[in-house]
């Protein structure tokens, strides 16, 4: 878990009126209470990318939230040290207590970050397990940001076709930049620190009510309307 507190001068809890004792949204002292962001992993190897690209975008979000004088709190969830919980859950119909203990910090959150390695041109295996066992109510209206890594670019769009539709069925707000990193994103990471800032900020505005825009595109990636490009060359004729 890391927190990241951003309010100072809290009051003794003595203090703290009793009406907002009874607040979720405020500790005791009256501070408001920490946006709990639960990031989940499904890397497999120690070190591993997937873990890497988790850490970073969760990062970012409590950066983004942080210069927004909003304190975050998140917690990772490593899918690979509940493996073995996940499928006893599926033969035994009981969540172990490590395994109930992820589900409710990812159900509690306030928003989610879920990465998986790509495998046969979609999430793992591990991935899809453990959100099978996430309550298909638990996660309706919730922000969640997706991101997956893989060896190469050309998997990048089983964030659409499999992640995307997945979260949609669970009702989920899924942000609208997903976030791919293939091996060569490593080596030169201008593009790769665009998108997790692009994404962080998206997800901050949801869990902001809107009010931190996103960062300004990236003018290499605007794209022009293909009818926008067929006048101009039927002018240059």
């Amino acid at each position: 878990m890391t927190e990241f507190p951003v309010q100072s001068g809290e009051r003794p809890a003595a203090e703290a009126p009793d009406d907002l004792a009874d607040d979720p949204g405020r500790r005791a002292d009256g501070s408001a209470a920490p946006l709990r962001i639960a990031v989940v992993s499904a890397g497999l190897s120690v070190p591993s990318s997937t873990r890497l690209l988790a850490d970073r975008l969760g990062e970012a979000v409590a950066r983004d939230l942080g210069e927004g004088g909003l304190p975050v709190r998140v917690d990772t969830v490593e899918l690979r040290d509940l493996a073995t919980d996940i499928a006893h859950h599926f033969t035994s119909g009981f969540p172990g207590e490590k395994l109930t203990a992820a589900l409710d910090q990812v159900t509690g959150a306030d928003a989610v970050i879920a990465v998986t390695p790509i495998f046969t041109a979609s999430y793992s295996g591990l991935f899809k397990s453990f959100f099978d066992v996430v309550d298909q109510d638990a996660l309706t209206g919730k922000p969640v940001l997706i991101a997956a890594t893989g060896g190469t670019a050309r998997h990048s769009l089983a964030l659409e076709h499999a992640l995307r539709p997945l979260f949609a069925y669970l009702r989920a707000v899924v942000v609208p930049t997903a976030v791919y990193a293939a091996s060569e994103d490593w080596g030169n990471t201008d593009g790769l620190n665009r998108r997790i800032d692009r994404a962080a900020a998206e997800l901050a505005a949801l869990l902001t009510g809107g009010r931190r825009a996103a960062p300004a595109a990236d003018p290499l990636e605007e794209v022009v309307p293909f009818a926008e490009q067929l006048a101009a060359l039927r002018v240059q004729e």
